[in-house]
């Protein structure tokens, strides 16, 4: 078990209330920059994809950014922008193979801890086959992303969200990003002082990082997930707890409403019910299940 599993584990309340609160695209603008400078061009490269690289571009971002997998981790992402470019007439017309992963499919299905480090032990396990590429792309990422992402503050008012809210409850940061990564951008900016742990992907899904932390030790209606992606809404569903929307597009607007309005009803016991009903409806419309493409029925030129 990681460190950080450890000390969700090890977490005993110091406050009445947890929060929990992703990192990517919810406290920093920086979705966007990792999923187009350094994600994308990465699989481009080393999945064989220049012939088809405008639609590549399409269903990644739609898969990681503009849909209802947002928030997916970057190996079931992976296997989920392949898919949709498979089936995409556009992509079949121009006769280019886009691979199955078979082994990847196998290793996601099975593992929780999706990470750099537990693949590898899982490529020691077997005899050949792709898994290798795959740990090769995920760590070009990684080097990308230390590379092109830096200086990205966080989104205004999470500073001072968070600075008010561990007055009154215990935090975490729950994420799919490799821990490293959020250790360098929560430290960067100062606001790693705010949260008693930090958990990403090495530590296991968020469900287990809500599960480990919370779960027996906070009453579910004290309890609230902080996110901007439908994984961060599941997560929040599996504990009982409380979820609060980042909306993507609008996350300047999401963090005023938090600031002024969301938090006090949290404390006050005074949240669950229509008012976060609605904020959860604001998130659906948002966030599609179905790309641009196939809602027209015609391929983008």
């Amino acid at each position: 078990m990681s460190d950080s599993a450890q000390a969700l584990r090890r977490l005993q309340p110091a406050h009445d209330f947890f929060i929990a609160v992703d990192s990517d695209g919810c406290a920093f603008d920086t979705m966007e920059i990792k999923h187009k400078e350094c994600f994308c061009p990465q699989a481009i490269k080393h999945f064989d994809l220049q012939a088809v690289s405008k639609y590549a571009r399409e269903a990644w971002e739609f898969v990681n950014l503009y849909s209802r997998k947002r928030g997916m981790n970057r190996f079931p992402a992976l296997l989920a922008a392949l898919d949709l470019l498979r089936q995409r007439q556009s992509v079949r017309e121009r006769r280019v193979t886009i691979r199955e992963l078979p082994q990847l499919r196998a290793w996601v299905s099975e593992e929780t801890r999706l990470g750099n480090p537990s693949l590898r032990s899982k490529i020691e396990q077997a005899q050949g086959g792709e898994l290798p590429a795959i740990l090769a792309w995920s760590e070009a990422v990684n080097e990308a992303i230390a590379d092109m992402v830096h200086g990205v503050p966080p989104f205004p008012l999470v500073v001072d969200s968070l600075a008010r809210a561990s007055e009154r409850a215990d935090m975490i940061v729950a994420s799919g990003t490799p821990v490293v990564a959020l250790q360098r951008e929560w430290q960067e900016h100062g606001i790693a002082r705010f949260v008693r742990v930090i958990a990403g992907q090495e530590t296991g899904s968020k469900i287990e990082h809500l599960t480990y932390a919370g779960v027996g030790k906070y009453p579910p209606n004290r309890m609230l997930m902080i996110g901007d992606a439908y994984g961060d809404l599941r997560a929040a569903r599996s504990v009982e707890a409380l979820f609060y929307p980042i909306l993507p597009g609008r996350e300047e607007e999401s963090w005023h409403r938090f600031f002024y309005e969301a938090l006090d009803r949290f404390f006050a016991l005074d949240y669950a019910g229509n008012y976060q009903d609605a904020l959860i409806q604001e998130l659906d419309a948002a966030l599609p299940s179905t790309p641009p493409w196939s809602v027209t029925g015609a391929e983008q030129a």
